[in-house]
């Protein structure tokens, strides 16, 4: 390991010692939840619990920079946007400021969520044929001698409009309490001052390293000559810290319509890409209605269209309704089985009918009504799955596991969802020059090729077709559980792609079915179906050898899989004290407010 060369402020070194000091979690292991995904630490590593406050993300310093907003006397708000802008920093890999996100506010005072749209969106030159040549293939593009391969994946022509320096600063001026100065401070603090290359992020900079190579500014901020950065090295980010301040002193301005945006607009015509000046400007964030529904006595809300996430999760939830779930194992074959099944039943309708409900008709109603769930499970058999090739739709979309969560609540019960991406790994593996941005690869996420595969293997349907402007499908889903009462029980979100859901709807039905403490919920064992490819994913040496041999029975497909998610859950126990846990899948802390070091 090489020597570090970071130097913490200390101010973030306040932070970072409040994050190891305020968790507390009794004698509990890892070791003896489901399954001992890093049985090497205990489980105060990944739990806090606050009365006034709490932070879950999947980066310490990005926790702690929120919680220490809170004790500032920021809100929810606040909070949020602190550890987002850290995450930008020191999650290059998962999301950025040349990202996009969803956002789901819950006021407590009004009683009422409010949610944000602040996705990337596609070039008002885009079209939906856009990747391929004359004769119908993929095409390649030539980058100054390189043959980009994939180019909706690598390279400019991947890039769509990024939102979220629009959505985290807009949302935040309306209904933060700090001045925007302040709560980007921790993220100047960590660009600036830099920080250690942790493990994930090593491995992130290796599984990319072909194409950060050959874009001088990302070459340049993630390599060390001509090798990648590793575990232990400092990783500096001036550029991006100078970025930062810009916004931090102009808001939006400077990035849509200023110098920023010329940089940006300037690196995205060099290398072939088609957005310009002019899809800067236009792009809005915006305020949609949450989809919402009832499991047993609870209330769901969660991100509608152009994220699926909410929509299936309230629909899974509404056929696991129609069993008696709370008397089965939750790593038994019977449960298993149905929860697969249900998965199979859900993604199916994903693939035929979700998209931008914008451009396409999304029927949300009928997918999340009680008796189209009951009409699903007829077909239901206990002994044997459903031919996935009887259930009508398209193959379906799939994303990267690389987007960060962050869960959020603050002394006055508001609350804060919201997760964030730049899509595949690093996105493009473009970065501005001259802006230390990672510019996102979403253009991928839409169908670019009818009957083609995209970088996952999967191939997408019409409804999520490239049109100008238009927000490809996502996965991501920002959720909140609340008591019949109407108090709030819970904050919960993953990144993961399509994992993303099944991730956050086995997170809640440990809770409300299994009664498991939320430590134990966020790592209890987790499956992933997504009706095709036709596989049950399960984690790996999470399940006994009878519990698979009685689902190959069954006629499952299982195929294993490192890890399904990287939760981040905030829950409120009936002692009031806010319990929060960052999933030991990645590398993230809980921080609670008003919690001495």
């Amino acid at each position: 390991m090489r020597m570090i060369r970071v130097t913490q402020s200390s101010f973030f070194l306040a932070l970072l010692l409040g994050v190891l000091g305020c968790v507390t979690a009794g004698d509990i292991k890892l070791s003896k939840l489901y399954p001992p995904i890093n049985s090497s630490r205990t489980a105060a590593d990944y739990q806090a619990e606050s009365t006034s406050g709490m932070v879950v993300s999947a980066h310490p310093l990005a926790s702690a920079a929120g919680a220490a907003m809170l004790d500032a006397g920021g809100n929810a708000i606040d909070a949020a946007v602190a550890a987002s802008f850290v995450i930008s920093v020191v999650r290059p890999q998962s999301t950025g400021l040349g990202g996009g996100g969803f956002l789901m506010f819950h006021d407590a005072e009004a009683q009422k969520q409010r949610v944000f749209d602040f996705r990337e969106r596609a070039p008002i030159k885009a079209s939906a044929n856009m990747f391929l040549d004359e004769s119908g293939e993929y095409k390649k593009i030539n980058y100054f001698g390189h043959e980009i391969e994939d180019p909706s994946v690598n390279g400019h022509l991947a890039v769509a409009v990024p939102g979220t320096v629009k959505g985290l600063v807009e949302i935040q001026q309306e209904l933060g309490k700090l001045k925007l100065a302040v709560v980007m401070g921790p993220a100047i603090e960590a660009a600036e001052n830099g920080f250690p290359v942790y493990r994930g992020l090593a491995e992130a900079i290796i599984e990319r390293q072909k194409w950060l190579r050959i874009y001088p500014a990302s070459r340049r901020l993630f390599f060390n000559g001509e090798q990648p950065l590793v575990e232990g090295d400092a990783l500096l980010q001036r550029e991006l810290a100078a970025t930062l301040r810009e916004i931090a002193a102009s808001g939006t301005q400077s990035f849509y319509e200023g110098a920023l945006a010329n940089k940006i607009v300037s690196e995205i015509q060099r290398g072939g890409g088609i957005f310009q000046m002019a899809d800067m400007r236009a792009y809005r964030v915006i305020e949609r209605s949450a989809v919402t529904g009832h499991y047993r006595d609870r209330k769901i809300v969660s991100m509608p269209p152009p994220s699926s996430g909410g929509t299936h999760i309230i629909e899974m939830l509404n056929m696991l309704e129609t069993k008696n779930v709370s008397s089965m194992h939750p790593r038994g074959a019977t449960y298993l089985h149905l929860l697969s099944e249900v998965m199979r039943r859900a993604f199916a309708d994903r693939a035929k009918e979700m998209g931008d409900s914008d451009y396409v008709t999304v029927p949300v109603a009928r997918l999340t009504s009680k008796s189209y769930a009951k009409t699903l499970m007829k077909s239901f058999d206990s002994e044997k799955v459903t031919d996935s090739k009887s259930l009508a739709g398209a193959l379906p979309t799939g994303e990267s596991p690389s987007t960060s969560h962050i869960s959020v609540v603050d002394q006055w019960g508001n609350a804060v969802a919201t997760t964030q991406t730049v899509n595949y790994s690093f996105g493009s593996c473009v970065v501005a020059e001259g802006t230390g941005i990672v510019l996102n690869d979403e253009m991928d996420d839409f169908t670019t090729k009818h009957g083609g595969a995209n970088v996952f293997g999967l191939v997408q349907g019409s409804k999520n077709d490239i049109a100008p402007r238009k927000t490809p499908l996502s996965s991501m889903s920002p959720t909140m559980v609340f008591l019949g009462n109407g108090a709030l029980e819970m904050v919960v979100g993953s990144p993961g792609g399509p994992r993303i859901i099944n991730a956050v709807l086995e997170t809640i039905v440990n809770v409300i079915d299994f009664k498991m403490p939320l430590l134990e919920a966020v790592h209890a064992t987790r499956i992933h179906h997504q009706w095709m490819p036709d596989s049950l994913k399960v984690e790996a040496k999470s399940l006994d050898l009878e519990t698979k041999k009685t689902l190959v029975a069954k006629g499952h497909k299982i195929s294993s899989i490192k890890f399904i998610g990287d939760v981040q859950a905030i829950q409120k126990r009936n002692d009031g004290m806010w319990i929060g846990v960052s999933d030991s899948r990645s590398d993230g802390r809980p921080s609670g407010s008003g919690v001495a070091p």
